[in-house]
């Protein structure tokens, strides 16, 4: 999957959660923690279902995922390379660290606007 089909799946992109995190996905999904608030969703069940953007940078170089959860299952839709000067900021801008970050910021904004959001 590209860019460019997520695109034109208009279902796919309305269902996007921009604000989830992967910390609140497990939260969500996996019933380990606090949510941003309990008003925030109906109930927690395997009914649930949760499309964000991870970027994962335990890989080298970093990957923007559209990720799938419901329930306990989890889907990677597709993986992307950020553009390099993006790429690059984002990594000084985490430190160097490795882990899964939540899409926010500079890269939010180019991949809104890659998506037509």
């Amino acid at each position: 999957m590209q860019l460019n089909d997520i695109k034109e799946n208009f279902n796919l992109v309305n269902s996007v959660d921009w604000d989830m995190t992967p910390e609140e996905a497990i939260a969500l999904h996996l019933e380990w923690g606090p949510l941003r608030s309990q008003a925030y969703y109906n109930s927690r069940d395997n009914e649930n279902e949760t499309v964000y953007f991870v970027i994962n940078t335990w890989k080298n170089p970093p990957i923007l995922t559209l990720v799938r959860r419901k329930g306990f299952d989890s889907e990677e839709l597709g993986d992307f390379r950020l553009p390099r000067n993006l790429e690059t900021e984002f990594m000084k801008g985490i430190g160097q660290y490795r882990g899964v970050y939540a899409v926010e910021g500079k890269v939010r904004e180019w991949l809104k606007k890659e998506l037509a959001v």
